[in-house]
């Protein structure tokens, strides 16, 4: 098996080609600085280093052309994901990514939703991973058609690498978006409300958030409408990292923070009736989990393959499944 890690010499990246190694798989190490890529190779004893940028989308394809899956971690994708699926499509190669910005989730998986001939998942990171599938669980819970869905990121603020932040100015720079009455639209009015939070006190202030559940749930889940929202004190920071101020930031968060850190994804369903459903999903380091969930969807498909074209990752994965395997890296979840 042969999985291609895309920008493996940056932060996320490599955690990515680290995981793969772990459990015993040589990646492909790819991406456009050969030194950053070689010395990214030598620590995870890799022999295969290919160098394509993102201009060159012929070789780009080439790059990719004898492997089983690719894992894109070249940020913000809104930018510059989009040649990296096409480059996997065209190499015949499975595609999963980490990103977490909603307008390109949405983007990816409208254009690509046709039959390609492999299989494409955005969103395979911390939030929306675990958050489409504890989506998914929750709604099954109701087990009817949700009048409301609100899909909530509840993480404390924590540490932020440079690419996190250059992806929030990404997020940013686009207008949000909700599901309501069986299509996407431009959120009107901002949510802004209180959550209670599993294993806290009491209530937090929640806000309007473009989250990436907005643009995978709807795709397998009956809602008449989707929103989704965040920690109040965790959106103001976001939504502070512009272009500048991502640039300050170091590329490599502080390990101690990141050990210390956890995020939480809560779905809530409410029915017609009144009746709802919650399931949450919750881990530590946001970082090092991402590269888990991301590697092991890229395995998946590798191994066991999925329906053709773009799918969020409830659809591609079986969600209990999936959750298990993440339960020994420290992950919990509980849908009542």
């Amino acid at each position: 098996m042969k999985i291609a890690v895309y920008g493996a010499s940056g932060f996320t990246g490599g955690l990515a080609a680290h995981e793969l190694h772990r459990r015993g798989l040589p990646p492909v190490v790819v991406g456009r600085d050969k030194d950053r890529l070689l010395k990214v190779a030598a620590e995870v004893e890799a022999d295969d280093v290919r160098v394509a940028g993102l201009d060159d989308e012929a070789a780009l394809a080439d790059a990719f052309k004898d492997c089983d899956a690719v894992v894109n971690c070249a940020g913000p994708f809104t930018l510059w994901g989009e040649p990296v699926v096409r480059a996997a499509i065209a190499a015949g190669a499975h595609y999963v990514d980490t990103a977490g910005e909603q307008g390109y989730v949405h983007h990816i998986l409208t254009t690509f939703r046709g039959e390609s001939g492999v299989t494409i998942v955005p969103a395979m990171a911390d939030d929306g991973g675990p958050g489409d599938l504890i989506t998914r669980l929750t709604a099954e819970r109701l087990g009817s058609v949700s009048a409301d869905l609100l899909i909530a990121d509840l993480r404390h603020p924590g540490v932020a690498s440079r690419g996190t932040a250059r992806s929030m100015a990404a997020v940013g720079a686009k207008n949000p978006l909700e599901f309501a009455d069986g299509d996407w639209r431009p959120v009107k009015t901002d949510i802004r409300t209180t959550l209670a939070v599993p294993g806290e006190e009491g209530e937090v202030a929640v806000c309007g958030f473009p989250l990436p559940g907005v643009a995978t749930a709807p795709r397998h889940v009956q809602a008449r409408r989707v929103r989704s929202v965040m920690r109040e004190e965790m959106m103001e920071l976001f939504l502070s990292l512009n272009a500048d101020v991502a640039e300050s930031l170091p590329e490599v968060p502080d390990a101690e923070q990141r050990a210390v850190g956890n995020w939480l994804m809560l779905a809530q369903a409410t029915d017609g009736d009144g009746r709802q459903a919650r399931g949450w999903v919750t881990g530590p380091d946001a970082y090092g989990l991402t590269a888990v969930i991301a590697v092991e969807g890229a395995r998946r498909l590798a191994e066991d393959g999925a329906p053709s074209g773009a799918r969020t990752p409830a659809e591609a994965f079986d969600p209990t499944d999936f959750l298990r395997f993440l339960e020994p890296f420290g992950v919990t979840w509980q849908v009542k």
